[in-house]
């Protein structure tokens, strides 16, 4: 991991950016939940923050994905995080008395980071080796992790000590030193066309149904999309921490940052545990990604029982190594079975399935939290997670068994060669 960072100053620039730019998220993030939470006293318009947070990109996805098939990549990075920086400015509104706003300027930061997403996913593969790909996409997933975790962190110490202000003006800092670090990448992050034509014009409708016509004919890519969309039914429970640390522990915004760094270490950790299971092919991503769906839930359940904020941490670390590791397992998968003329858009496709899939489990999860509480809606939203989790495995089971065996074949042809070599 290290010596692919020393190596290559283009993915070290990538890496840095979107460091800066997660580390200003969680600053706000923490802040904004407890503006809503002081102001409003509701559950439900805190879950609808994550909901802000998601929905966005579902809506901006049949555009973002051709824009990052379409146009240079490296100039979309820059535009959208100099954009977010003066929209991130929105947020000091709320805080002005105008609460509301948390969510036009979270909506607002989401919709453009549609845009990144796509176009960073889809460009890191021309950034490296081959070789150095597993190791790269592994430290691209850990960046969230290891922001939510610092940035959660230190979020709620800075939100304390400096005010819900100063962390949102950190925010729209954060964009700019981003989009400084993008500035300098000078590799490009396209192929060169095949066919050697200039793209044609954008579609976004058409173009977004010719990645989904992609992907059904690849089994594989659809069950890689598949456990995506599954596992973010349970981003429902996210919504419910921050109403737990404070209904359960009256822990405050400082109970917040608690489990959201506990989120975040395991989704920084999970993705650096698997680098040796990416290498073994689909079929291991894929029995991985099922099995990290069922820990999510069994860790979750025992969360929603945990009387003591210190117990709840670890498990909420334990549930989020399987997080980081199914994502980093399935963004690895997406990219060996996607041609780069066709990866943007299947990536802002499995983007926007996953973020609907985030949205309805949160709005879901805000509803229920009135009616039941924070506690029971965790138990239920777990429960979901453990039984798709088991289904995926079954269902999925012929397209493990069918990549299984052609690795097989090609790790035998590949062992044929090199006996061959020498006798050449």
């Amino acid at each position: 991991m290290w010596s692919l960072f020393r190596r290559n100053g283009q993915f070290r620039r990538l890496f840095g950016a979107q460091l800066v730019s997660y580390a200003g998220d969680w600053f706000a993030t923490v802040a904004a939940i407890g503006l809503l939470l002081d102001t409003t006293g509701s559950d439900l318009l805190a879950s609808l923050f994550w909901v802000a947070q998601s929905l966005p990109t579902f809506v901006m996805a049949p555009i973002a994905g051709p824009v990052a098939d379409r146009f240079d990549r490296r100039t979309i990075l820059v535009v959208t995080s100099f954009a977010q920086a003066g929209v991130a400015l929105l947020f000091l509104l709320a805080g002005a008395g105008l609460p509301w706003m948390v969510f036009v300027a979270q909506g607002g930061v989401t919709a453009l980071g549609s845009f990144f997403g796509p176009a960073s996913q889809a460009g890191v593969a021309n950034l490296v080796d081959d070789d150095d790909l597993p190791t790269a996409t592994a430290m691209m997933s850990a960046t969230w992790g290891a922001m939510l975790a610092v940035g959660a962190a230190l979020g709620a110490g800075f939100t304390v000590l400096f005010g819900r202000d100063a962390a949102f003006l950190a925010d729209a800092g954060s964009f700019v030193v981003a989009g400084l670090l993008l500035v300098t990448i000078r590799t490009p992050m396209q192929a060169e066309r095949r066919d050697g034509r200039a793209p044609e014009r954008m579609r976004p409708l058409r173009d977004t149904a010719e990645a989904l016509r992609y992907a059904r004919r690849h089994s594989s890519i659809m069950a890689l999309m598949g456990s995506h969309v599954g596992f973010a039914l349970g981003s429902g429970i996210v919504g419910m921490l921050a109403v737990l640390a404070d209904e359960r522990w009256h822990a405050g915004d400082g109970g917040t940052g608690v489990l959201l760094t506990a989120r975040g270490i395991g989704v920084l950790l999970g993705p650096l545990l698997v680098q040796r299971l990416a290498r073994r092919g689909i079929h291991g991503v894929l029995l991985a990604a099922g099995l990290a769906c069922i820990g999510y839930g069994v860790f979750y359940l025992g969360v929603a029982a945990s009387p003591w904020i210190g117990l709840a941490f670890g498990l909420v670390l334990l549930a989020h190594l399987g997080g980081g590791a199914q994502w980093t397992l399935t963004t690895y998968g997406l990219q060996l079975s996607t041609p780069d003329e066709l990866r943007g858009r299947v990536f802002a496709a499995a983007f926007a399935l996953v973020t609907l899939s985030m949205s309805v489990s949160l709005l879901a999860a805000g509803i229920l939290g009135g009616v039941i509480g924070p506690g029971w809606t965790i138990a239920v939203i777990a429960s979901v997670n453990v039984l798709w989790g088991t289904t995926f495995l079954v269902v999925t089971r012929r397209v493990r068994g069918e990549a299984d065996a052609e690795a097989r074949l090609v790790a035998r042809a590949h062992t044929v060669v090199s006996e061959l070599e020498p006798r050449a």
